[in-house]
Order: structure tokens, then C-alpha cells, then sequence
């Protein structure tokens, strides 16, 4: 009672106070401590009966025990139960095998958890899960994507929990196609009504570039739950409808619906994006009062954005300082970004500095600063910026663009000369560059991250990934079908210039998924307001 009370101090109380315990008793302070995230003393208590040696360990004792050791990331610690239970012969058992994986894939050992899963013959549907969500946690959305397939040749029917999975998987893996017929096999199992699994189709909709989808689905629901509303307010700030998000948001409020943590910070980030300042605050102040939310580093760094883009410095800088908690990199990132866009090199070195410190090995940082040098006119700062990060081993993530068509990915680099289309790609570059001239297009080199003459850097910015990208879209795709174009960092200025006037000269609908955002370029306009 006191413990599924989180009050863990008078369930500890109790425990000291008893003369006999039996294993019930163990587990239930095991699974106590573990249930209230306090996955030490979970571990502890475990040794404890190991050192007592009074009652036999159980699968709930060795499940609880290894879910404790998988969420603090002690892999030593999950290897020594690993031997205990090979010594009781528990590894058989589906509690215990499913735990065990789950424990080697959070601590980020992938070898154990592949050596195990092909050990085990009895695989159930828990355990194939456990693989595929071990693959997703370790980044390997691939081989999620094949572990699934490999399941449902076996024989084995996929649960909520397989299906959940594996649309996360293709929403990181941005495969609209794979997503889709995922989202058929869920229909004809009979388990589209789960609000849990439509949460992830809106996800996955979302994060492959069709908010058309994801609305459709989130529409069908007819009571979503706050999971089903938040995928869908998230859904619209990513595609830059700040408006929908406000408007949304309200309407889940007089539903009776409170707000969580993740609504709040798409909400904040709404109205981060389209300048809304003191609506911003007001959400943030009823955060704590209204819905006894405590802020987070990503609600600080909404707020410090929301000043910064409207270009208010000074304010974001006094607000970071008057924070209760220490801020992080987003915190600072959002600072270093607004410094960039308004040109402050005073306050932006300050939160590059600190940047520096946080994450040492992030080169996005280190470009920054060294391009607002640049464009302030100091070119020797600007290479003394680039010179530590020589000296700090830090390596410039190369930029690329890629592209879906049907069952294949092509993929860009800047300059890319690669693909078997190449001649016909760089024809209707030259052929675009034409058309959007003839409609004032005027190049902004300050885009162009090299340090060579003007009419280089004009000729260079024509060759950045998103439009190599765009061109092969033009080419290969059907007439009137949407381009969507994903990459893997911020897509430049002088590309969202060029990218929202080809979506009107071709009568396209061109949807640029960057490292931030979505960008929905329609009829000349894109769904960021120029505001991002």
C-alpha cells in the first residue's frame, strides 16, 4: 500500500519493523522501489537477499531486479544477475529472458542481447518486441523494420505493442510507404481502435511529411485521449500551423482534458515560432498554476526562443539567469540561434562558450558562431573558431539531402555528381535557377559558408543537397504528386527562398523535413510564415 502510495520511507519502515520475511515480502519492496523509479535501492534490496540467503530468488525477483539495473544503465550489475539466474535455471522462463534482454539493450550492449535472442527458441510475442525495441532504443530502426518482418514469417501475431513499435521506427526512419502499409496491417488486425496505436499513426503521418494522414486519423477518433491529443497538437508545430496548435490546445482544455509536460512544450514552441510573446507567457505562468506542471529544460528553452525570435536578447539572457533549475544546451542552443539570426556576437559568444562546455563534440556549435563571424566581417575570428575545432577533434557533420521514390532512396550531398540522372538533375537545376530569377529571385550569399568570391558562393549555394534533392523530385515524380524532402540539418535561407517559389512555378507541394521542423511550401508560401 504505501509504496504503490510513493511513499517508500514508511513501506521501508514496515519492512525494518518485521521479524519474519518471506519472499513476497522481498519482491514487494524490490518491485516497490522499482515502480517508483528508484532503481538503486531496487538493486540493493536484491543483493540483500542474495547476502541473506534466506529465500529463493523467483522470476519476479530477477524481472524487477534486471528492469532496475536496465534503467540506471548498470550493465556490470545486470552480467552479475545474469550469472545468478543461469545458476537457479531461470533463464527459460519468459519473465526472466524478456528482462534480460530488455536490460542488455539499454545498457547498449546489442551483441549480448543478438547472442541471447538466438539462444532462445521459445520466443514469444513479448520477445520479439523486446528485440525490435531494443533495436529502436540503439538507433538500428532498420533492423527493427526487419526483425518485425522475420516475426510475422514466423508465425507469431504482432500485438499493440509490436505495432507501436515499429511506427516509431519508420517515423525516425521518415518511410512514408513502409508506414502506410504498417498502418493497413493494423486495420486488418483489428486493432485500429487503440488509442495508443492511432497516437503513433498520427506520429508516424507526422514525422513522413503527411499531416493530411495524420489529421484524417486523429479526425476518426471519437474520444481521444490526452496521447491522442498531444500527437496531433505536436503534429501541427511541426508542420509550422501554429494557429491549429493554439486552437487545438484550447479545444482539448474544454474537453476537460488537462495538459502534460510534452503538450505544453509543442504549445510554447508554437508560439515560439509564430511571435506570440505574451500568449507564450501566459501558458507558460498556467503551467504551475493552472495545471501543476513544473517547467522543464525544454519549456525554458521554448520561452528563451519565444524572446529571441522576437528579438528581445537582453530579456532571453536575464531570463536563463533568473531560472530555477541549470540550464542545459537546449536552453543555451536557442539563445546561440537568435544571437544568429539578429547578428549579436557579444551574448552569442557568451552562450557558444557555454555550449562548449556542454557538448564538446557538437560541431553545429562551433559553425555557428564561426558563421556569424563571418558575416560580421571578421574572417580571422571566424577561422580561429574553426581552427579549435581542429584542435577539439570535432568533425563537421557533412550536410545531405535525400528523397523517396516508390521502394528507393536517393541521396545528396552538396556538388553531389553521383546519381545515374546526374546530367538530367543538373539541367533542370540550371533550368529552375532561370524561372526563379525571371521572379526577382535575388541570391543571399550570406548563406554560402565559403570564403570565396561572390559570384562562387552565388554558384555554390545552387548546389546545396535540398535542391540537388528538388530537382530529382521534379524529374522522377508524377505531375501534381508532393515532394517530400527530408535532411539533416537546417536548410539554409537562400534554399527556403528558392524552395517556396518552385512550389509555384511547378504548381507543387514541396514538404522539407530539416533537423528543426517540417517546411510546407505551397503556391509560393510556406507554412513556417518565414518565421522559423
Amino acid at each position: 500500500m504505501y509504496a504503490k502510495c510513493s511513499d517508500m520511507c514508511s513501506a521501508q519502515k514496515v519492512f525494518d519493523d518485521m521479524h519474519e520475511r518471506n519472499l513476497v515480502t522481498w519482491n514487494t519492496m524490490v518491485v516497490g522501489y522499482l515502480q517508483n523509479k528508484c532503481y538503486c535501492q531496487a538493486c540493493l534490496v536484491i543483493r540483500e537477499v542474495f547476502r541473506e540467503g534466506l529465500v529463493t530468488p523467483d522470476q519476479v525477483s530477477f524481472s524487477s531486479a534486471l528492469s532496475a539495473s536496465a534503467n540506471m544503465g548498470g550493465l556490470e550489475f545486470g552480467r552479475q544477475l545474469h550469472g545468478v539466474i543461469l545458476k537457479h535455471d531461470l533463464v527459460g522462463l519468459a519473465y526472466v529472458k524478456n528482462s534480460l534482454m530488455d536490460m542488455y539493450s539499454k545498457c547498449g550492449s546489442s551483441n549480448d542481447v543478438v547472442k541471447l535472442f538466438h539462444v532462445l527458441m521459445d520466443r514469444d510475442v513479448v520477445t520479439w518486441n523486446v528485440m525490435m525495441m531494443g533495436c529502436v532504443y540503439n538507433n538500428g530502426y532498420e533492423e527493427a523494420c526487419s526483425y518485425f518482418k522475420r516475426m510475422m514469417c514466423g508465425g507469431i501475431v504482432p500485438d499493440e505493442a509490436s505495432f507501436s513499435t515499429i511506427l516509431h521506427a519508420c517515423s525516425c526512419l521518415s518511410t512514408l510507404v513502409q508506414g502506410a502499409i504498417f498502418h493497413d496491417q493494423i486495420l486488418k488486425c483489428g486493432i485500429g481502435n487503440n488509442n495508443c496505436i492511432r497516437s503513433s499513426i498520427i506520429t508516424m503521418y507526422t514525422k513522413c511529411g503527411n499531416l493530411h494522414d495524420a489529421y484524417k486519423v486523429f479526425e476518426d477518433i471519437e474520444n481521444p485521449n490526452i496521447v491522442c491529443w498531444s500527437a496531433m497538437i505536436s503534429a501541427f508545430q511541426q508542420h509550422g500551423y501554429a494557429d491549429h496548435v493554439i486552437e487545438y490546445f484550447e479545444k482539448m482544455v474544454q474537453n476537460g482534458i488537462f495538459p502534460d509536460y510534452i503538450t505544453l512544450v509543442s504549445v510554447l514552441s508554437a508560439c515560439s515560432h509564430s511571435g506570440k510573446v505574451e500568449l507564450g507567457f501566459k501558458y507558460f505562468n498556467a503551467m504551475t498554476e493552472l495545471y501543476g506542471i513544473i517547467p522543464g529544460n525544454e519549456h525554458f528553452a521554448c520561452m528563451v526562443d519565444l524572446l529571441g525570435r522576437a528579438g528581445q536578447l537582453h530579456e532571453a539572457k536575464c531570463f536563463i539567469q533568473s531560472m530555477p533549475i541549470k540550464p542545459d544546451s537546449t536552453v543555451w542552443g536557442a539563445l546561440l540561434g537568435a544571437c544568429r539570426k539578429y547578428g549579436n556576437l557579444e551574448i552569442g559568444r557568451e552562450a557558444a562558450e557555454k555550449l562548449f562546455a556542454l557538448e564538446p563534440n557538437n560541431s553545429g556549435n562551433y559553425i555557428l558562431l564561426s558563421n556569424m563571424y563571418s558575416r560580421m566581417g571578421l574572417p580571422k575570428e571566424a577561422d580561429e573558431i574553426r581552427r579549435l575545432m581542429g584542435l577539439s577533434m570535432v568533425r563537421k557533420e557533412i550536410g545531405c539531402s535525400w528523397i523517396d521514390v516508390k521502394d528507393k532512396t536517393f541521396v545528396f550531398t552538396s556538388h553531389d555528381r553521383s546519381h545515374l540522372m546526374s546530367v538530367e538533375i543538373y539541367k533542370m537545376l540550371a533550368r529552375l535557377e532561370e524561372l526563379v530569377k525571371k521572379r526577382g529571385y535575388v541570391a543571399r550569399t550570406e548563406f554560402a559558408t565559403n570564403n570565396s568570391v561572390e559570384e562562387y558562393k552565388e554558384r555554390n549555394l545552387w548546389y546545396h543537397s535540398e535542391r540537388l534533392a528538388l530537382a530529382c523530385g521534379l524529374l522522377i515524380l508524377p505531375d501534381g504528386a508532393p515532394i517530400r524532402i527530408k535532411k539533416n540539418l537546417r536548410t539554409c535561407g537562400d534554399c527556403h527562398t528558392v524552395l517556396k517559389l518552385a512550389s509555384e512555378i511547378f504548381e507543387r507541394e514541396i514538404v522539407v523535413r530539416d533537423v528543426n521542423r517540417f517546411h510546407r511550401f505551397f503556391n509560393g508560401k510556406c507554412s513556417c510564415g518565414d518565421y522559423w
